[in-house]
């Protein structure tokens, strides 16, 4: 039996469960997010359902639409490529100050998380490490302002986890710009560290871009 959400933090664990189906697959990018079917799959009211669907329109992974209901956003080139250069600048920002701070530990559990980011199976546990992964540097980099909004652009993100998948089906072929920021970072080159990562990170975004932009690659996953 389905452990019913606390009342209390409802709203919250339905914004978590629901991000949770887009990134298994459950919900793709124009389903529709029916607060009853919601509400019945979560087992909560209707009232904490339509909190976290404000919640996430105003984060960008849903749309209200008047007297229609909520939709998963569509995925965008043009929000992806926006996405991309956003997190590389705030990358940048933050890359030197957290060096400092990292310890011998600390650079082994970040290259550890990077290569369980290579291997993930699922587009969730891609995106859990990854959190993991940027919540390290970004609490040594000691900028929580920047952190926030980091982390806030990856819940918007979290619809094309699932697309990431399908363009890189196996760890082979996945690009390793975590593994490469941290080793050349670990090596004191952090202005060399940030520019390669941005070369691997610009490759993932214009494939991204390019498929988005083909024929059926912007209406579905499916």
């Amino acid at each position: 039996m389905r452990k019913a959400l606390e009342v209390g933090k409802a709203p919250f664990q339905v914004i978590g469960r629901i991000r949770e189906a887009i990134l298994d697959g459950t919900f793709n990018p124009g389903d529709r997010l029916l607060e009853a079917d919601l509400g019945e799959r979560f087992e909560v009211s209707r009232s904490p359902v339509r909190e976290a669907l404000l919640a996430l329109e105003n984060e960008g992974t849903a749309i209200i639409i008047p007297y229609k209901g909520a939709i998963v956003k569509p995925l965008s080139p043009e929000e992806a490529l926006d996405i991309g250069e956003l997190r590389l600048a705030v990358i940048a920002l933050v890359a030197k100050p957290a060096h400092h701070r990292l310890s011998p530990a600390d650079f082994e559990l970040l290259n550890e998380l990077a290569k369980q980011i290579t291997a993930a199976n699922s587009a969730r546990e891609h995106f859990e490490y990854d959190r993991r992964f940027w919540d390290i540097l970004f609490e040594k980099a000691r900028r929580p302002t920047l952190w926030e909004m980091f982390a806030r652009l990856g819940d918007r993100m979290a619809r094309y986890y699932p697309l990431f998948q399908k363009l890189f089906p196996t760890p082979e072929s996945r690009p390793r710009q975590r593994e490469v920021l941290i080793e050349l970072c670990r090596n004191g080159k952090i202005a060399e560290a940030v520019e390669a990562f941005r070369k691997l990170y610009l490759e993932v975004v214009d494939q991204f871009v390019d498929h988005l932009n083909t024929r059926d690659g912007s209406s579905s996953l499916r």
